[in-house]
């Protein structure tokens, strides 16, 4: 079963976000609503999305500044597409000069949102996969010479933990159950009650945690799976 891919929404248009839950939600998005600029920055820090999708035009704040503050901190690598009912093509150009991804002007078809929506998500896949070393803090994933390293030192693992470890990174602060972990890796379904991935990720941490008991990196959420923390030594949530 594929889990629904997250989008942000802020956008004071009641109307238009029912309408988009209910559309992106019949094309495989789980799409969470803010109303305005203030509770979009909380829930844009607080949870890992695919996508957010920004109105300029707030009741509380300026759609192009709110794009600079997201473009800083953790929620830097988190695709923007834009949408206002301005006219003016210098809103279009500044934006995208502040980092949207893409820019769409209302009104517009749902079609082709979605077109966008899954355009740029197609994009920052393709990205992620020609990133040589991936870093979240003191950890560092080199894809190239298949090494982990903490502070410098390298951490041995095996190849198997390794692409795992890969696979969790790609996807940080997004919960993946042990299902979709052993797909990624192996692309063999996950027989019933095979605690396999458990044993791997307790041997992920021995390596790469401070401390293995109290987790920082590789985080359980029962009954769910694992997420890789997108914000790690720090005292950030994921």
């Amino acid at each position: 079963m594929n889990v629904p891919e997250p989008l942000l929404l802020i956008d004071d248009d009641v109307r238009l976000s029912q309408m988009l839950v209910q559309y992106l939600g019949e094309a495989g998005f789980a799409v969470t609503c803010a109303a305005t600029g203030k509770a979009g920055l909380q829930l844009a820090s607080q949870a890992h999305w695919g996508l957010i999708i920004l109105d300029l035009m707030l009741p509380d704040a300026d759609g192009l500044d709110l794009c600079r503050t997201l473009r800083n901190g953790n929620t830097a690598s988190i695709p923007i597409l834009m949408l206002t009912a301005r006219g003016d093509a210098t809103d279009r150009i500044i934006g995208l000069e502040m980092g949207a991804d893409d820019y769409l002007p209302k009104p517009f078809e749902p079609r082709e949102l979605r077109a966008r929506i899954k355009a740029i998500l197609r994009r920052g896949a393709r990205d992620a996969t020609h990133v040589p070393v991936l870093r979240f803090g003191r950890l560092e994933i080199d894809r190239e010479a298949r090494e982990l390293r903490v502070d410098g030192q390298v951490r041995e693992v095996t190849s198997y933990q390794f692409d795992l470890l890969v696979a969790m990174a790609e996807r940080a602060g997004r919960v993946l159950s042990r299902e979709q972990l052993l797909d990624m890796v192996k692309g063999e379904p996950l027989e019933a009650f095979d605690r396999s991935i458990d044993v791997h990720i307790s041997r992920l941490r021995a390596a790469i945690e401070d401390n293995p008991k109290h987790p920082r990196r590789i985080l359980t959420l029962r009954g769910a799976g694992y997420v890789f923390a997108r914000a790690q030594d720090s005292d950030d949530a994921l």
